[in-house]
């Protein structure tokens, strides 16, 4: 069984800044697992990826390519409390 402890960071995890905004691409898994892709916005609203990628450059090829043709907007959610 493993815990979080057991977490592998991915070396291309990084900020990413478009327009003012900036959101955490961060790249992790398990030992013996594939890559997982999630993107943390300022306000640390999560969005995971489904699926594993099978290696870290693909999941950060994945995430700077969906926030070019999405928008880094697309990844921001709302401030805590905002009910707007």
């Amino acid at each position: 069984m493993y815990d979080e402890r057991d977490l592998i960071d991915s070396p291309l995890s990084q900020t990413c800044e478009v327009d003012g905004h900036s959101v955490d691409i961060q790249i992790y898994r398990l030992p013996d697992t594939g890559w997982t892709l999630e993107v943390v916005d300022e306000h640390n609203n999560s969005t995971v990826w489904e699926g594993e990628f099978e290696t870290d450059q693909a999941a950060l090829d994945t995430a700077l390519a969906d926030i070019k043709s999405e928008g880094i907007e697309a990844f921001i959610g709302r401030k805590p409390g905002d009910l707007h």
